[in-house]
């Protein structure tokens, strides 16, 4: 989770356009999953039976990098690209929501695909989804 937390800063930390950041972060989420899929299975399925240990990961680590979505969500309102009207936390867990469903998939099927291919797509949706009215 750290290294994951330190790439999609690194992904994000050179991008002022909100749009282009989550972008970023969704691709760097996707990939990282995508190039592992026995770090997928670990983050997708496995370490999802034990509530108390995500209880303590969304308390920290995962709760650092749902900020990195936020942050990128937060600025794009304060620049009237994405609605106002909907709290920009909320926002950050659709999209990881998003992101998180497209990686559970992509472990359960019997295709064979790029994972990250999908990140464009659901940051896609998401912005238009978004978007200022």
């Amino acid at each position: 989770m750290r290294e994951g937390l330190a790439t999609g800063r690194a992904a994000a930390a050179d991008l002022r356009d909100p749009r282009e950041r989550l972008r970023r972060l969704a691709r760097a989420h996707l990939a990282r999953l995508g190039h592992d899929r026995n770090l997928a299975i670990v983050f997708q399925v496995e370490l999802r039976q034990s509530t108390k240990f995500m209880e303590r990961l969304s308390a920290t680590l995962l709760r650092d990098y749902l900020g990195l979505i936020r942050e990128a969500v937060a600025d794009g309102q304060r620049e009237g690209l994405f609605r106002a009207d909907v709290k920009a936390t909320a926002m950050a867990k659709m999209l990881f929501g998003a992101l998180d469903e497209m990686a559970t998939n992509w472990i359960l099927s019997r295709r064979r695909y790029s994972l990250e291919a999908d990140a464009d797509i659901v940051v896609d949706l998401f912005i238009n989804g978004a978007q200022a009215r």
